[in-house]
Formats: structure tokens, C-alpha cells, sequence
């Protein structure tokens, strides 16, 4: 089946997002602007975070995804690294109780078994205490990369092929979607990055297939709710073909 004909009407139809993506960048530049040390820049970004999810609850957005530590991330330097390994053991242990109240089911996407088992162990007490709740799904992106979903993904049909489970000519694209992170959400609809950049940055590489773009000079510790409303805005104002042409068009 083509991604085309996975897109329903109603989709078409949609004024706002279902699910929206967030490339959280400017975190290092903020600090520097402010004289202050990288690490206060990613603990100004957790205020953000709780800005973005509060905006996500409140707009009954299905799914809010936020992309926090990227599988390049790891070259950065060691004591970054560590202090940002201790600020996500932090959020996890301050923060999932406020979005346990507020039917938020939490989910950590990306090849945790790089951590140390201390921040497993929160992960999984983290996602463990809130998969029952039925209100805006929170996918935190920590050690992940597009490719190394889709690789994965990959490994897991040659798995299948390996055990007789399928053939060959049965690989659609889905079944390489079912075993991507995310599989049982909603598409994402739209990506929003901040910082200034233009670019993907390796981040959910199939899932934003025919998601819209917002860029925004903001960085992230500024990113507010107004900043979050003007790219809602933005995309109720797009026109999404899903490869058709467009209205009256030749």
C-alpha cells in the first residue's frame, strides 16, 4: 500500500495537527548569549518542555514528540554528555508524576540500551506508571536517530523472512512502518525546529514523510506558547495535497 492511500479524508480535511514534532535546538547558543554554561541552557529547555506539553494538553494534540538526545549526540563533550544523562534522570523523576495527573502516557523512543541501568530504571518506571492513561502520548526521542529506526526496523522483517514468518514479495512499506518507533500513532503532521536551522538532523526520517515544516529563529529555553500557537497557525494555513494535485489545477 502507498503512503498516499494510507492518508484518509478526514486527515485532508484536518485544520490542526494530530501530531507535531519538535527539533528542540538553540539550548548551547542561549546559555552562551546569557554568559552562563551550556548545561543552564538545557535546564532553561526543561521549562520549555513543560510549556510545550502544558500547549499539547490544552489543544488536545494527539501526540507531541520532542527530540532530545540525538545518537550523534554522544561526541559532544564527555562533561555535557554526563550532565545531560543527570538533568533526564531529573525530569524523569520531577516531572512524570505532574504528567501522570494530567493523562499524559509517556514514551521514550531511541536505543536506551546506551544508558547507564540508573536511568533505564526510570525510564521504565516512568513509561510503566503512565501507559494506561489515554490523553496526549509524549514520545521523548533520547538516543535516537531516523536511520537506526529504520535499520532496526530492517533487522526485525530479515528476522521475520529468516523464519520462514514472510516472504520477500510481501515487504510493503507496511510492513517496514509496523516496526518503526511510533508505529500506532497518528503521522506526524507537523515539525517544528527552532534555533534557526533548516535542517532534519537525522530525526524521524519515515515518519515525516508528508509532514509540513515550521522554522523559527526562536531557541528553544524561549520557546513559548505563542511561539507554539503561530506554528499552529501557520499549518492550518497549508494546503496538504499528499502528492495530488492541487484544487482545479491542470
Amino acid at each position: 500500500m502507498s503512503s498516499e492511500t494510507q492518508i484518509t479524508t478526514d486527515d485532508q480535511q484536518r485544520t490542526g495537527p494530530r501530531h507535531v514534532a519538535i527539533i528542540m535546538d538553540g539550548n548551547g547558543r542561549w546559555a552562551k548569549n546569557q554568559g552562563k554554561l551550556r548545561v543552564s541552557g538545557h535546564k532553561a529547555g526543561v521549562k520549555s518542555v513543560r510549556r510545550a506539553v502544558s500547549f499539547a494538553v490544552s489543544n488536545k494534540l494527539e501526540a507531541l514528540t520532542l527530540y532530545a538526545f540525538s545518537s550523534e549526540n554522544w561526541s559532544r563533550p564527555p562533561q555535557e554528555v554526563v550532565a545531560l544523562m543527570e538533568l533526564f534522570v531529573w525530569a524523569l523523576d520531577s516531572e512524570v508524576k505532574s504528567l501522570h495527573k494530567h493523562n499524559v502516557r509517556l514514551r521514550i523512543i531511541g536505543d536506551i540500551s546506551r544508558f547507564n541501568s540508573r536511568l533505564q530504571e526510570r525510564i521504565r518506571r516512568a513509561e510503566e506508571l503512565t501507559q494506561q492513561n489515554n490523553g496526549l502520548t509524549l514520545n521523548i526521542a533520547a538516543n535516537y536517530g531516523g536511520r537506526w529506526d529504520i535499520i532496526h526496523g530492517v533487522k526485525k522483517i530479515a528476522e521475520q523472512v529468516q523464519e520462514g514468518l514472510l516472504r520477500p514479495d510481501q515487504i510493503e512499506e507496511t510492513t517496514l512502518s509496523g516496526f518503526l518507533c511510533m508505529h500506532d500513532l497518528a503521522p506526524v503532521d507537523l515539525v517544528i525546529r527552532t534555533g534557526g536551522e533548516h535542517r532534519i538532523s537525522n530525526f524521524l526520517l519515515w515518519q515525516i514523510a508528508y509532514a509540513e515544516f515550521y522554522f523559527t529563529d526562536v531557541l528553544w529555553p524561549d520557546f513559548d506558547e505563542q511561539v507554539f500557537e503561530g506554528a499552529m497557525n501557520a499549518f492550518s494555513h497549508r494546503e496538504r495535497r499528499f502528492g495530488g494535485a492541487a484544487p482545479g489545477g491542470a
